[in-house]
């Protein structure tokens, strides 16, 4: 049986090579880590490399993800469907090992890191995520949901702000089952981190809540895995275990120096490399023994049968739990979903209430959340403006079954944190702030889009309309910019109805995220046919129509649908033919056929406007170069919201008059 330190020099000889024939990459980490990693693969991950996704799975995440080699050397060499291959095609076009870890790539891959301290804050929602389902489903003798949740961190993630909201976080709510390893190393990619980062990191921990192990040798793997089992042993506060390692460990000439950092070794040093750990073997070339060592199939095997075996157990006891936990895990919505949300719908309609959309949001979440036990809620401290607690809202620090966070003041890690949860399964997490501190959020929300999962953003307080706080409070430019993130759907609805429907799309949506931008003024009802009804889906819609072929058309979001509507009265009145459009969500309208398209705005009827209370770059590719946009392409004001709207031009004269400019225009 080959040693220990035989099996972690694989992934020093593997991470190396790899890096070297791709001419770039990151060999320091993988090979300063090597022996925890083998350590935490061999001894304490539970895991099935047949089975990326069994649901009782240790969860393991590489937070500092450029050292991405690492992960690819461990699930190949640990029998996962990642051939030699894919190492050798290592940060090449299509390859399953790009050049961060990313999720949907390479089958054991959980989460997309690369952006520091975003793998800690995801590896904080799953194991949020963990211990609230078990705490939903598990009964007595029955601990069906029952799991880890490991985070390999390094210098980098430390430093990240967002580091700090989530391990406080993590602290605060007692996350036992999360365990994070420190790959204690004094390097980063400027040299040696003295003199930027001289915080004490386990009194930094200590302070937050956590169980911390300290001056654990990173390469002797006895020291690693005492350490493991003492952080095991600890059920009421995550761990963090500090391990002291030499980066670029087993290259003589850069070991421990910046220059493994994020380079290859060179082919010199690759081969003193070889000499000095004694690996002899050549490129690309793992040895049966060593496999042999490595694989972890029939260990996974024996683990997924026994939890089926208790799975079976436990849908015997209590078959109508196996059954909606088996729904929730699988992502289905229940078989009730749509029927009852079509009612809902239909009774908001009815009621046809003025109401803030923030408000209407607030009515649908309890009209949803009875029939969605999968909701898992919360608000970066801010739950009484975004209203986003409903009748039925748990907060999962002091419930076990709980099914809302309180976040506090982080809205980065809040949104991190969720992107965690949606990957652990088994929960739809939504999370709510202001608008304008999407800013705070925004590499998550890329994040969410780019891993195609379903978090859902609530937004409210979506502009100038906001009022008194001022110009550091309203988005202006929020909007727009985030209906540039790809994958990206962005509602902006005008009523409680669109409100509504766009928490039915977002739920329904199961390849990306979603942001529901909602209103702090109430916002009027607009009537609607059933066939109009049905076209909210579509993302855009006429709303209003003329008799005969329209002359103008007006384009609106949000508050600003019901300016529309009263100027297309006034110019109605006129002796104008005007259409409404409502566009509570561009790119799901930009998703529908050309002959949908065109049937709402034909491009024959050039003369238009459009009005949104915010930046108005985006909207030319609507109106035209010789369109108009009534928006504010400048910070707002501290005022009452009507003084402000009436200050920056959101009038029906001024949507009038950008009419008949565009009118007058083409003759």
């Amino acid at each position: 049986m080959p040693s220990r330190r035989e099996l972690a020099n694989a992934i020093r000889a593997l991470s190396m090579d790899a890096v070297q024939k791709a001419k770039s990459g990151h060999p320091g980490m993988p090979m300063g880590m090597a022996d925890i990693a083998e350590v935490l693969w061999n001894d304490f991950l539970r895991h099935n490399p047949a089975n990326p996704k069994w649901p009782n799975r240790d969860r393991f995440v590489v937070s500092n993800g450029h050292g991405s080699m690492l992960i690819y050397a461990l699930l190949h060499l640990a029998g996962y469907d990642l051939p030699m291959d894919e190492l050798k095609n290592f940060r090449q076009l299509h390859s399953k090992t790009p050049g961060h870890p990313e999720y949907g790539y390479a089958p054991g891959v959980e989460t997309t890191t690369g952006p520091l301290g975003q793998g800690i804050a995801n590896g904080v929602g799953m194991a949020i995520a963990e211990r609230a389902l078990a705490g939903q489903f598990n009964r007595p003798g029955h601990a069906i949901i029952d799991h880890h949740t490991y985070v390999f961190m390094g210098d980098g993630c430390m430093m990240e702000g967002i580091s700090h909201e989530v391990c406080s976080l993590a602290g605060t709510l007692g996350l036992g089952k999360l365990i994070a390893l420190y790959d204690d190393n004094k390097i980063s990619i400027d040299g040696e981190v003295a003199g930027w980062f001289a915080d004490n990191t386990p009194q930094r921990f200590k302070a937050y809540g956590w169980h911390v192990i300290e001056n654990v040798d990173g390469h002797d793997g006895e020291a690693v895995r005492r350490a493991l089992a003492e952080a095991k042993a600890v059920t009421d506060r995550p761990s963090l275990i500090c391990c002291k390692t030499i980066i670029g460990w087993g290259s003589p000439c850069k070991q421990g120096k910046e220059s493994c950092h994020g380079a290859p070794l060179g082919d010199d040093e690759i081969k003193l490399v070889r000499e000095t750990i004694g690996w002899p073997h050549p490129p690309f070339t793992v040895p049966a023994e060593i496999y042999a060592g490595w694989d972890a199939k029939a260990k996974g095997g024996q683990l997924e049968g026994a939890w089926n075996e208790q799975l079976a157990a436990y849908a015997k006891a209590y078959p109508e739990l196996a059954a909606e936990l088996q729904r929730r895990l699988a992502g289905e919505l229940p078989a009730e979903w749509s029927a009852q949300a079509a009612s809902f719908i239909k009774g908001v309609d009815a009621k046809g209430a003025k109401i803030a959309t923030r408000k209407a949001s607030e009515n649908t979440l309890n009209g949803f959340g009875p029939v969605l036990p999968e909701l898992m809620g919360g608000s970066a401290d801010l739950a009484a403006s975004n209203l986003t607690l409903w009748s039925g809202s748990r907060g999962v620090k002091d419930h076990a079954d709980g099914n809302y966070i309180y976040y506090g003041v982080r809205e980065f890690g809040m949104a991190a944190i969720m992107n965690g949860i949606a990957l652990h399964g088994g929960f739809i997490p939504y999370g709510a702030t202001f608008l304008i501190f999407s800013e705070y959020a925004r590499n998550a929300l890329r994040m969410a889009a780019l891993m195609k999962i379903r978090s859902i953003f609530v937004f409210t307080h979506d502009s100038i309309g906001l009022g008194e706080d001022g110009p550091t409070h309203q988005p202006v430019e929020q909007t727009a910019t985030l209906r540039l993130i790809p994958n990206m759907s962005v509602w902006r609805p005008c009523d409680a109805v669109e409100s509504a429907v766009s928490w039915q799309a977002a739920i329904e949506r199961t390849d990306g995220p979603s942001c529901l931008l909602f209103s702090r003024q109430n916002l009027p009802h607009q009537p609607r046919t059933a066939e109009q009804l049905a076209a909210i889906r579509r993302g855009g819609y006429v709303l209003a129509d003329c008799q005969g072929a329209p002359e103008a058309i007006i384009i609106a979001t949000g508050s600003e649908v019901g300016l529309a509507m009263d100027a297309a009265k006034q110019l109605t009145t006129a002796g104008r033919r005007v259409r409404v459009i409502s566009l509570p969500c561009t790119d799901l309208f930009e998703g529908q056929d050309e002959a949908y398209r065109n049937s709402v705005l034909p491009p024959a009827i050039t003369a238009r406007v459009a009005v949104e209370a915010g930046v108005t770059a985006g909207w030319y590719k609507y109106v035209g170069l010789n369109g108009k946009v009534v928006g504010i392409d400048r910070f707002g004001e501290s005022a009452p919201a009507e003084v402000l709207f009436e200050y920056f031009g959101f009038t029906v004269a001024k949507v009038v008059e950008a009419v008949e400019a565009v009118l007058k225009a083409e003759g």
